[in-house]
């Protein structure tokens, strides 16, 4: 069984580690890069994961305790913009591949979410050429409604972005589709398109 939960500075050097395992197998995943991070002193990554209320960076662990899972949730500043948060750094251990981790601990954030009365939608960017990525995100109600190209630049070339949307239930049209999705099928008595 996976523990999902909000990352504290405790975990900084576990998320570190994960952090920095994934910026070195996905590099086209992330806008930060292996080379920017690496270095980075534990004590400002400590700081970083600071929660504030749901937002903040939420990791499932394993049964031995070992954080394999990790998805930042985070909170737009500007007073017009407040409503909506955005969900980033969504990186899975490549041993936990396939076992649901990724569907739980999104479905968990996406939870968290709701939770938060000032919220109406949750935004996200992702590589276009990720179609696994792409086809969770969907199943769990986000949808696309635009392409940036080359959104991103690097010694492979330019990457494209994705942009998507999940308008939490009972809280109003989101931009597109009129439509209230649930992240995990059934959670909120809907089915998520």
């Amino acid at each position: 069984m996976t523990t999902i939960r909000l990352l504290s500075a405790d975990d900084a050097a576990d998320f570190q580690h994960l952090r920095l395992q994934g910026l070195r197998e996905c590099p086209t995943a992330f806008a930060s890069s292996h080379a920017e991070e690496a270095d980075e002193p534990l004590a400002a990554v400590a700081a970083r994961l600071q929660p504030d209320g749901v937002f903040g960076v939420h990791g499932a662990f394993d049964d031995n305790g070992r954080l394999v899972a990790v998805a930042g949730l985070g909170r737009e500043r500007m007073r017009r913009l407040a409503h909506k948060a955005v969900l980033w750094g969504v990186y899975v251990d490549p041993a936990m591949r396939g076992q649901g981790v990724a569907r739980r601990l999104l479905a968990w954030v996406l939870t968290q979410a709701v939770n938060e009365p000032s919220l109406r939608q949750v935004t996200l960017g992702v590589e276009s050429a990720n179609h696994a990525a792409r086809a969770l995100y969907e199943s769990l109600g986000f949808i696309a409604w635009g392409t940036e190209p080359a959104a991103a630049w690097d010694e492979l070339g330019a990457h494209d972005e994705t942009w998507m949307v999940c308008p939490l239930p009972g809280r109003g049209p989101a931009p597109g589709p009129a439509t209230e999705v649930d992240p995990v099928g059934n959670l909120f008595g809907r089915r998520g398109r």
